[in-house]
């Protein structure tokens, strides 16, 4: 940017499964104007007409046409640009970016959710003024981004940080070897994700709840539920110790709802030790975990990022 030039207001949208929230966010990171509405859910074309009409409320609610276009959701592009891996199953094999570039006749970045969330908490966030910052979202899935210098990693694949889809490391027989969508066994999602804490519940007791009422029951004193949480934080530990001997991050940014479980950040730093690399001498790590500053909307702030 040139001396004496004002940097452009960010649009970001972030596009989930049942709901779209886009904002507008001024250089200094206010927010100048946000909408959510519910995502078209099976039909491709109505969900780019839905994007396309954001921007431009975008453009009009802040009175300018030059704004920068980011776009964050599950999945990530092929070489070609087109959609894959995204749960949002009608939008996979679609040029996305490309596609709503040529809506709105202005050029757009797209970036996996999960990346946007590094970047949102590498810029302003949990993870500001550290180099590496490792960013997990633990919500009905499991994903995770990269954030080096403030510059997100992606990879040739689209699959750095692809960390819910990488097998528990030190699993043992308490380790249920669940099923996984994307056709593997053991993944982390299928353990780490809230779905996965409901899962192994119901596998232990036989109960059918949420996470989030696990959690309430944890609170009350339920010996199930606490168990069930205990055994969570574990591989938690296992997981983000296999990350810290591999990346060996400056924090460790938690998002999604299971991020909102305040025993998290207490009960996994003094579990992970024990699987972190020390040559056997009891070294200090120094890693930090924390929750993410800006919560559900770490995402859609790390969408309008894109462009910085």
């Amino acid at each position: 940017m040139k001396p004496g030039v004002t940097p452009p207001l960010s649009l970001g949208i972030d596009l989930g499964g049942t709901k779209i929230h886009a904002v507008v966010l001024a250089p200094d990171g206010a927010t100048l104007w946000e909408q959510r509405i519910a995502t078209p859910r099976d039909d491709y074309a109505a969900t780019l007409r839905a994007l396309a009409d954001l921007v431009r409320a975008g453009d009009a609610a802040t009175g300018h046409r030059g704004l920068t276009v980011g776009l964050g959701g599950p999945g990530s592009l092929t070489p070609d640009g087109l959609l894959k891996n995204s749960n949002s199953t009608w939008m996979n094999g679609q040029p996305i970016e490309r596609d709503l570039a040529a809506a709105l006749g202005r050029p757009v970045r797209f970036a996996n959710d999960a990346n946007c969330l590094a970047l949102s908490e590498a810029t302003d966030g949990a993870g500001a003024n550290h180099r590496v910052v490792f960013a997990v979202i633990l919500g009905t899935g499991n994903g995770a981004g990269i954030a080096v210098d403030g510059r997100v990693l992606t990879g040739p694949n689209g699959l750095a940080g692809e960390f819910g889809h990488v097998p528990l490391p030190w699993a043992d027989a308490t380790d249920p070897q669940f099923a996984c969508y994307c056709g593997q066994q053991g993944c982390n999602e299928t353990l780490l994700s809230g779905t996965g804490i409901a899962r192994d519940h119901q596998h232990l007791t036989g109960q059918q709840i949420t996470a989030g009422e696990i959690a309430r029951r944890a609170n009350a004193g339920d010996a199930a539920c606490m168990a069930t949480l205990e055994r969570h934080a574990v591989r938690l530990a296992k997981a983000l110790a296999g990350v810290i001997n591999l990346l060996d991050p400056d924090v460790i940014v938690l998002g999604g709802g299971v991020s909102l479980m305040p025993h998290l950040y207490q009960r996994v730093p003094a579990l992970w030790s024990r699987w972190v690399f020390s040559g056997g001498l009891k070294d200090e790590v120094r890693t930090q975990l924390k929750p993410s500053v800006h919560g559900d909307a770490s995402g859609v702030r790390g969408a309008a990022w894109l462009w910085r």
